[in-house]
């Protein structure tokens, strides 16, 4: 049997002091354990093999004290973070996962089966195995400013395998467990505040940050003592448990179409807490045999590896852009000028003035429409006042920056115009033209389009240097990509502000060259084509739609077209035609829907979603239908086909750039790295270019 200490040869080591303290008023004195890898916040304090036998050391001497209570506290504003996932990728065996889970169950239960009163004092961040040493605390107090408090696992697809999902639901009750271990960590990882932990019942108290540790004490003094006795509530593990775990399953098949094991696996365990008994050695040894078995399993899959790629991909890659210029040559924006005040500018001109505050300035060809756009950004900042996220006065400052005019000469003053019109090239050739009479020459001209040319569209100006594409994925305020686009004449001052602006507006841009559809819309229009291409030569509407699910996409294809509205698909998918006429096919199935002016496939009644009739009868079809598993076969290898001519051409840097691009603007799943790993790990990639989009091991075992 293998030592797991070799899988983390390189592991930042937690150590853990015991400190013996005496508190007023309390006979006997309180075994007080902090967790401290020694580096500040930036760097938090972690499990590995390492840490643990740390930390189990430090409990020796704590018990070894004969204190009246012990407490586990952490270094400053962070209390610890989980496990040490640095090591994941060393682990090859399921022996090898298996110790390390056991491992954390052996140290961490001592807390849980202590004959006398266990306290943890979470001082800081808490998050996965941190917060599991906390659950197996008798008792829990928090501090007002901790920054982050969750069990992320099924996020990277593993499951809180320490304790959590057997105690959580046994502490708290089903339904806020699922809360907890499933929809906030398929809800891009949300995070539970100081109060919500306290709401939820996870803390028993809650202190300010300033004197946090004496205030813990005092309590734990007060509660040995059996002056204050925390309420436990009564676990519902009838219907209501029942009815926790139904909705877990809806959220899971929601969010991954049960694709994703590690939210699958965290579901069963929840549902099995049901008959685990905390108080009994027995009963949590049956317990926690089931979450080691669980993490074992998942430990080892090519699932995991790729959902901690993405991780990494969205924490570290995303902040560094491949391709971006020296920021020091980025320009300072004081004032912005939006062309457009339809609600995509609109929800522009909000994102602007909330992220730089400086003036925006949007403009259209009429007042009733620059009204309605500068109302819409007054009315959303109103809203945040009302939500308390913003104070009166910051929210009267933001809307005085925001102003509307007719005519473009008020972007005399801009150092950033950005349009927002139809997506035209001539229109938008026009635009510019109009607003280069008014600006200054550095004024940077940016481009909110899809699909069309940045070179065409910079062409016919005096200064096309400046101009850059600034694709935003809709809806701006929630989805995180930015792809910035470089023309022909392009220069690095300008892409530079780019970057910087994406920055400050706090999106992730990602760099792509001036081709058509750029990254995102061209890959998802080349697998639209295969699921249309399937429909026109017979395929049923629901086979061809059903059948993708594992590809990752947050909604069906055919569903994203009704969001996406048909006829801006079908316009990109006509400017790639141009291009690319022998990958990207006509359908004059889809054709009609659009001059139909259809919404989308699909219509809503009491049996559910159906194939709206008049799509059906205007949709001319084949007598050559595909099954389900013949129509993922060719949107896979269509997938893969388009990626390797992208990076051939060198749209993006590197295959990560594709795999963020999908993971950021759209939402594709974490479980499948975005793309690039899935297609490896399925062989469509080398069943089409040959060879693997990644070397093996970077998202896979």
């Amino acid at each position: 049997m293998s030592d797991i200490t070799t899988a983390f040869t390189d592991e930042v080591v937690t150590n853990a002091f015991t400190k013996i303290v005496s508190v007023p008023g309390l006979e006997g004195s309180i075994a007080l354990v902090t967790l401290d890898n020694g580096f500040d916040h930036t760097k938090p304090s972690t499990f590995g093999p390492g840490g643990l036998a740390k930390f189990d050391a430090a409990l020796d001497e704590a018990f070894a004290a004969n204190p009246v209570a012990i407490a586990v506290t952490g270094k400053p504003f962070i209390f610890a973070v989980g496990a040490d996932l640095n090591g994941v990728p060393n682990i090859k065996t399921k022996d090898e996962a298996l110790q390390i889970g056991q491992l954390g169950h052996k140290v961490f239960r001592r807390l849980r089966e202590s004959t006398i009163p266990t306290f943890a004092f979470i001082n800081g961040a808490a998050l996965g195995g941190g917060l599991e040493v906390g659950l197996h605390s008798h008792y829990r107090t928090v501090a007002e400013n901790a920054a982050a408090l969750g069990l992320p696992e099924a996020f990277l697809g593993l499951v809180p395998g320490w304790g959590g999902t057997q105690l959580l639901p046994n502490i708290i009750g089903a339904s806020n467990a699922v809360t907890v271990v499933i929809e906030n960590a398929l809800n891009q990882n949300r995070v539970l505040k100081p109060q919500q932990a306290l709401d939820l019942g996870i803390a028993d108290a809650l202190f300010g940050g300033a004197d946090f540790l004496e205030q813990s004490l005092a309590w734990a003094a007060q509660v040995i003592k059996g002056e204050i006795v925390p309420n436990r509530p009564e676990i519902d593990r009838g219907q209501a448990w029942d009815d926790a775990i139904a909705r877990a399953k809806g959220i899971v098949a929601g969010k991954t179409n049960n694709f994703a094991p590690g939210p699958v696996a965290a579901v069963e365990l929840l549902e099995l807490a049901k008959n685990t008994d905390i108080t009994d050695s027995a009963s949590l040894d049956k317990a926690f045999a089931a979450e080691d078995e669980a993490l074992s399993t998942l430990l080892v899959k090519d699932e995991l590896r790729a959902g901690l790629y993405a991780f990494d991909l969205v924490q570290k890659r995303a902040k560094r852009p491949a391709g971006a210029p020296d920021k020091s040559l980025a320009r300072k924006i004081s004032g912005v000028g939006i062309v457009g005040a339809g609600l995509m500018a609109s929800q522009l001109a909000l994102l602007f003035v909330r992220q730089l505050k400086v003036p925006v300035i949007l403009t259209d060809i009429d007042q009733e429409r620059i009204d309605k756009g500068v109302g819409y950004v007054h009315s959303e900042i109103d809203k945040l006042l009302g939500k308390k996220r913003l104070s009166p006065d910051a929210a009267n400052r933001l809307k005085a920056l925001v102003s509307g005019s007719i005519d473009k000469s008020a972007f005399a003053n801009t150092d950033f115009v950005i349009e927002a019109v139809f997506e035209n090239l001539d229109v938008k050739k026009k635009v510019f033209a109009e607003v280069e009479e008014f600006v200054s020459a550095e004024t940077i001209l940016a481009t909110n389009t899809s699909s069309l040319s940045i070179t065409k569209m910079a062409a016919d100006l005096k200064h096309p240097e400046r101009v850059v594409g600034f694709h935003f994925f809709n809806p701006v305020a929630v989805l995180p990509l930015l792809e910035v686009v470089k023309g022909e004449k392009t220069d690095d001052a300008t892409l530079a502000t780019a970057f910087a602006t994406a920055k400050t507006l706090k999106k992730s841009a990602v760099l792509s060259a001036d081709l058509p559809g750029f990254v995102f819309n061209r890959l998802v229009t080349r697998a639209s084509n295969e699921i249309i291409s399937a429909i026109d030569e017979g395929t049923p509407f629901d086979i061809a739609d059903g059948a993708v699910g594992e590809l990752g996409m947050p909604m069906s294809p055919l569903t994203l077209l009704a969001l996406v509205g048909p006829a801006v698909a079908l316009h990109t998918a006509e400017t790639l035609g141009e291009a690319y006429p022998e990958r990207f096919k006509d359908s004059p199935g889809f054709r009609a829907l659009v001059e139909a002016k259809k919404p989308g496939v699909w219509t809503y009644g009491p049996e559910g979603q159906v194939v709206d009739p008049e799509v059906a009868a205007l949709w001319p079809q084949g007598d050559s239908p595909s099954t389900a598993e013949q129509v993922l076969d060719r949107t896979r290898r269509a997938f893969a086909d388009e990626i390797n001519i992208m990076l051939e051409e060198g749209v993006v840097a590197a295959a990560e750039d594709i795999d963020l691009c999908l993971l950021l603007g759209g939402g594709f799943g974490f479980w499948n790295g975005g793309i690039t790993p899935y297609l490896d790990r399925t062989g469509a990639s080398e069943a089409v270019t040959g060879k693997r989009f990644l070397a093996p091991g970077v998202a896979s075992v």
